[in-house]
C-alpha cells in the first residue's frame, strides 16, 4: 500500500498529477477540485489509495486521509468502482456524503454522473452505516448547500493547471454550449469531460 506521496509537481493533466518522488514521476489520478490546488513545480502531499487490477495499477490521489478513507469505504458498496467514487468524491465532500447518506438525500447521489435513482436507492441502502456519522456536528445534506457552478469549477482547475484568468475565462465560454446540453437533457454537465475539451481548445490556439 502507498498511503501518500509527497514531492514536488512535475507536470499537471485534466485528470492527473505527476509527482516526483526521489527522481520518480509518479502519477495519481485526482478530481478536477484537487488538481486545481497544485502548481508545477511547487511542493505537494497527496494521500493515496493504490488500486490493482490484472492489467494495471493506478494510484488515485487525495487532498487528506480522511477523503481517502471516504473513497475506500464508497467501494464497498456493490457496482462502486474506483472511478464512481471518484466522481462521487468530485461532487460532494466526505461529510457532504456523510450527511447525505445519513438523511436519506437521494437528490444528492442522483447528483453525480453516473447515478441514477434506482442506484441512489442502492447506495442510501448499503453505505449508510458505512461512512458514519458527519464529523462536523453542524454538517447539512449536500442538496441543501449550493454548491460552486460548473464554471467555477472549471475555471478553478484550468488556473490550477497554470492558464491565466482570462485564458481560463475563454475557455470556459468555449464549452459552455456542452454544459448547457447536459443540463437541458436533465443531467449535471461533467467536470472532468469539460476540462477535456476546454484544453483540447486551448492547445489549438
Amino acid at each position: 500500500m502507498i498511503a501518500f506521496v509527497s514531492g514536488t509537481v512535475a507536470a499537471l493533466g485534466p485528470e492527473l498529477a505527476v509527482i516526483e518522488v526521489g527522481g520518480v514521476g509518479m502519477a495519481v489520478l485526482c478530481t478536477p477540485a484537487t488538481l486545481a490546488g497544485l502548481r508545477v513545480g511547487e511542493p505537494a502531499r497527496l494521500a493515496t489509495s493504490l488500486v490493482v487490477r490484472e492489467d494495471s495499477l493506478t494510484l488515485y490521489g487525495f487532498v487528506d486521509d480522511d477523503e481517502r478513507a471516504t473513497f475506500e469505504i464508497l467501494q464497498t458498496a456493490s457496482g462502486v468502482g474506483p472511478r464512481l467514487a471518484q466522481a462521487m468524491l468530485a461532487v460532494h465532500s466526505p461529510d457532504a456524503l456523510r450527511a447525505a447518506l445519513a438523511s436519506g438525500d437521494e437528490k444528492a447521489l442522483t447528483a453525480v454522473p453516473g447515478i441514477g435513482k434506482k442506484g441512489a436507492q442502492k447506495l442510501l441502502i448499503e453505505l449508510k452505516d458505512r461512512l458514519g456519522a458527519p464529523v462536523r456536528a453542524n454538517a447539512v445534506p449536500a442538496a441543501a448547500r449550493t454548491p460552486a457552478s460548473w464554471r467555477d469549477q472549471l475555471h478553478t482547475a484550468l488556473v490550477g493547471l497554470g492558464y491565466q484568468p482570462r485564458e481560463a475565462e475563454s475557455a470556459v465560454d468555449a464549452v459552455a454550449p456542452e454544459a448547457d446540453a447536459a443540463t437541458a437533457a436533465g443531467g449535471t454537465p461533467d467536470i472532468g469531460a469539460l476540462l477535456r475539451s476546454a484544453l483540447r481548445g486551448l492547445n489549438r490556439r
